[in-house]
């Protein structure tokens, strides 16, 4: 005979909900002050330039701007609010940089 009663739906209903972490603007796209660039636990990112840092390790932008993601190696990761007149001098410079738009991808239709 079994110990326990059969598990139904009410029993087995206690999964929490996701807490939607992760990058909630990516490189290149203009933001205004205040707005969150990456929700995280811990310091997986680092606040760059322009960039604030929440006590639950949230960073947000401190003023309008582009953004920049910046790979500093051992350091870690930096993200960066630039000023759009700065953000456009950097583009010229390099185009092929971070800054730059995403190229979308094709679907593949087989």
């Amino acid at each position: 005979m079994a110990h326990k009663k059969g598990g139904g739906s009410s029993v087995n209903g206690r999964d929490s909900q996701g807490q939607r972490l992760g990058v909630k603007r990516f490189g290149g796209q203009l933001v205004h002050a205040g707005t969150i660039l990456i929700r995280q636990r811990g310091t997986r990112h680092k606040p760059g330039l322009n960039v604030g840092r929440g006590k639950d390790d949230t960073l947000f932008a401190l003023i309008n701007g582009v953004v920049l993601f910046q790979d500093k190696g051992q350091d870690g990761r930096f993200i960066s609010v630039l000023p759009p007149e700065q953000a456009a001098i950097l583009r010229e410079r390099s185009p092929q940089a971070e800054l730059s738009e995403p190229e979308p991808v094709a679907a593949q239709a087989e």
